[in-house]
């Protein structure tokens, strides 16, 4: 719970500016950032009408332990300043955008004789950057368009003045092929390689009439005198412009620099589309998902997203389209409802994307839970259960030449991991490599602990095992009362056997089966999980162990050696200088006198 004191006292601080507001928990960690036109009211909205806040926004309140706040010019300000601590914080309770693609752009590099290539990095040294592009495949479609037009070199020679003048390079296979001009020998200057490249410009920049119009002045001056040849290649250009064209999805010639963003919600999702049209061409559509976290109202949601797409695709629009209402976050943009016409298309046209986005994310929902009942069905008709084994767990023991014997138990939940039932266990009462006394043990704590708590039981229980283990484990469940009240099998490692109890003959699963297979998925998560903890418990018990035997320094200085280092095999590797910064300068002499004298 916050302290309702200290939080009034804040608020009554607030100013009556707009700004962001940061709220944190006990722990110091921050939970929500938020932006205002008038801090003091938007905060105090938040303690002052509980009767109208959502169940995820009161327990938002309830871990409020401190407020600050950043007082700024105006609302656009807060609304770029809340953004920004977003991404850097990624704070529980705010709307996350997890969507880390890096998407491609077009390079026109800065090379004396520029080369045209794609890349994921988007490093403005390099060259000038074309893009992003969503679709890769409408990249290489560029890319190749691009090839079959100009004579573009794909080469890494450093062609300066010099170089090409001293005869360093020979044309290679590029230029036999005709892809290539040569101006690695000098065979093309560069004043006609720089024209092309202007070209290039035109098409990366959606500005296909001005190349075109370049190709058919070129045409009819060939025609003129009489080079047909000529002619037919400038045309074949032209046509291979059209057919790029025709590809692309034209909206209208009038319509020029236009964002449009749309937004559909399901349960606690949001599915949105972006679209950016160019030149009265379409050339980025992008949809994504994003999890609510307060019931955000869907035009704040839009406002958000429409930010970081903008940033994202690094768009200039002074236009925005949308299928809902929202606020500009400055009067230079604005926001448009179209009704009717060829905006009302375009709107529509990307409420379609965010529709498909969204009937694609609920089949995949709906996919995997079909897929899990169905495997749990199958694993219940394989073992011939009386029960649906929704609830299943599965134990296992690890533990090498006695040394930290743990074990584990990993929980499935209609065929899917629970990891928040998960458990370790460090065995207690059994001294040595006994994996059957260990396993009796573990089995014997887990259900007992249920039956104290009244917790209910799983459906099927797992033994990592053969015979004896599940013998132990079924030991266990006697003592408590339960061993015909919940099934248990053992599954043997070499063959993949199922063995049930008091049955000394395995039945065999297909291995091709759904429930074998998530069998075997349990077997491997309880070893992992116990592996994982036994590994952490030995090194753990090393290092404290070879801290343990220096003498001189204490348990305060061990800990913070462990909480710097982690390990013992770090501690010996720092230097004097960093041991003596962290505990001294006569202490770090007596580690590093131990580690010069043992290792």
């Amino acid at each position: 719970m916050n302290d309702s004191v200290s939080i009034k006292e804040s608020i009554r601080q607030l100013p009556s500016d707009p700004g962001v507001y940061k709220y944190y928990n006990q722990k110091d960690t921050l939970i929500y950032v938020g932006k205002a036109k008038n801090l003091k009211k938007r905060v105090s909205s938040y303690f002052n009408k509980q009767t109208g806040l959502s169940l995820k926004t009161r327990k938002l309140v309830q871990d409020i332990h401190r407020i600050e706040f950043v007082v700024v010019n105006s609302e656009f300000d807060a609304l770029l300043l809340e953004n920004n601590l977003i991404k850097e914080n990624q704070p529980r309770f705010n709307i996350l955008l997890k969507d880390d693609k890096t998407f491609p752009y077009v390079c026109i590099s800065k090379d004396r004789f520029p080369k045209v290539y794609s890349t994921r990095r988007l490093d403005k040294t390099e060259g000038e950057h074309f893009g992003p592009y969503t679709n890769v495949k409408a990249l290489n479609s560029v890319l190749e368009l691009i090839q079959k037009l100009y004579k573009i070199r794909t080469c890494n020679y450093s062609l300066t003045e010099e170089n090409i003048q001293s005869g360093k390079f020979k044309v290679c296979l590029e230029y036999h092929i005709a892809n290539c001009l040569g101006p690695c020998e000098g065979l093309q200057s560069e004043a006609d390689y720089m024209d092309e490249i202007s070209q290039v410009r035109h098409i990366l920049k959606g500005n296909l009439k001005s190349v075109k119009d370049v190709f058919a002045e070129e045409m009819n001056l060939a025609a003129q005198a009489l080079k047909f040849e000529d002619a037919l290649i400038y045309k074949n250009k032209i046509d291979l412009l059209d057919k790029f064209q025709n590809k692309t999805v034209i909206v209208s010639t009038s319509l020029r620099n236009i964002d449009i963003i749309t937004l559909t919600s399901a349960d606690q999702k949001a599915y949105l589309n972006y679209m950016r049209v160019d030149q009265g061409m379409i050339n980025i559509s992008h949809s994504i998902e994003i999890k609510k976290k307060l019931d955000e109202p869907e035009a704040e949601i839009l406002q958000l997203v429409c930010i970081q797409m903008r940033e994202q695709f690094e768009s200039k629009s002074r236009v925005i389209l949308s299928n809902i209402a929202f606020e500009s976050w400055t009067e230079e943009i604005e926001i448009v409802v179209p009704k009717i016409g060829d905006k009302k298309t375009l709107v529509n046209l990307s409420y379609k994307n965010a529709l498909a986005q969204k009937k694609n994310a609920i089949n995949k929902a709906e996919a995997a839970l079909d897929k899990g009942n169905r495997v749990v069905k199958q694993l219940q008709t394989d073992l011939k259960l009386k029960e649906l084994p929704n609830h299943i767990e599965c134990f296992d023991n690890s533990n090498i030449q006695g040394t930290n014997p743990v074990a584990s138990m990993v929980c499935f939940k209609k065929g899917k991991p629970s990891k928040k039932d998960y458990r370790h266990f460090k065995i207690k009462t059994i001294v040595g490599p006994d994996d059957f006394g260990s396993m009796n043990e573990i089995v014997t704590r887990r259900y007992k602990r249920l039956q104290e708590e009244k917790l209910p039981y799983p459906q099927l229980i797992i033994v990592d095992g053969g015979k004896g283990q599940l013998s132990a484990a079924c030991e266990a469940l006697k003592s408590l009362g339960l061993y015909h009240q919940i099934p248990i099998i053992g599954i043997a490692k070499r063959l993949e056997e199922i063995y049930y109890p008091e049955d000394s003959i395995p039945v065999h699963i297909s291995k091709k089966s759904e429930s074998l297979k998530l069998i075997q998925q349990l077997r491997d998560e309880a070893h992992r999980f116990a592996i994982t903890f036994h590994r952490d418990l030995r090194s753990k018990g090393q290092t404290e162990s070879e801290l343990d035997s220096i003498r001189g320094i204490g348990k305060k200085t061990r800990t913070i050696l462990l909480q710097e280092y982690k390990s013992f095999k770090k501690i010996s590797k720092a230097s004097e200088e960093e041991l003596a910064g962290l505990i001294g300068p006569a202490k770090a002499k007596v580690v590093l006198a131990y580690i010069h004298n043992n290792m």
